[in-house]
């Protein structure tokens, strides 16, 4: 309990610090601790020690964790990508989504959305650096989708995610996130309403909060080391 306590009051700190710099009020970037490969208990700790966002990747493995967690006031965050057999699971337990980038992903969680729970809350992942092994939509196909999106019944459309490639320095982490920040302001103009900008990870955090970032992801710098996946 002590470290993850720890290691939270650090990255809180950091991104205080982030702000700071930035010039922003550090009650404008919400952390998103990321649990995935962690046991309930530890998210059960983090949450003890004041952290209500938690995203998972694998989403078996994060229904899992939040059936066991009922009991917590948790947000639960689906940041991973989604296969068409894994939106109904997407759909029934998880508050957010983050990799939403194609039309047949949302419609599938539109429709396996289970009315009473209100409507799913999604960013839309945007593929900001051209990076081939990353998922996301292109920028110049950003709009279209966002629209798409938009018109769906129980759905939210909240923001953005992007996972550039890792960048050398801050400059060209600051640059690469600035490309995202683009694209939300651009489907802002477009009177789409966004107020989540989800960029950055423990190693570029402070680029992502002067880039613009509303919304950081942090996992292993929290928790601890991950034991590899088989």
């Amino acid at each position: 309990m002590l470290e993850i306590e720890t290691n939270l009051q650090s990255i809180w700190l950091r991104m205080a610090q982030a702000c700071e710099a930035a010039g922003r009020d550090p009650a404008s970037v919400r952390l998103l601790a990321v649990s995935k490969t962690f046991a309930a208990q530890g998210v059960a700790q983090a949450h003890a020690a004041g952290q209500c966002d938690f995203g998972e990747n694998y989403i078996q493995e994060g229904v899992e964790k939040i059936q066991a967690l009922t009991h917590l006031p948790l947000v639960w965050h689906c940041i991973g990508p989604i296969q068409s057999n894994k939106t109904r699971l997407v759909a029934e337990h998880f508050d957010w989504v983050h990799s939403v980038d194609r039309l047949k992903i949302a419609q599938r969680l539109s429709e396996q959305r289970p009315a009473a729970r209100g409507p799913l809350q999604v960013c839309m992942q945007v593929n900001v650096d051209g990076g081939p092994t990353k998922a996301g939509v292109p920028p110049e196909q950003a709009a279209a989708l966002a629209s798409q999106i938009a018109s769906l019944p129980r759905l939210r459309l909240r923001g953005i995610m992007s996972i550039p490639e890792p960048a050398p320095d801050f400059a060209s982490a600051l640059a690469v996130h600035q490309r995202s920040l683009a694209v939300y302001e651009a489907l802002q103009a477009e009177g789409f309403g966004l107020d989540t900008l989800s960029l950055g990870m423990s190693a570029d955090l402070e680029a992502a909060i002067q880039a613009g970032s509303n919304l950081v992801r942090v996992g292993s710098a929290i928790f601890g080391a991950r034991t590899p996946q088989a």
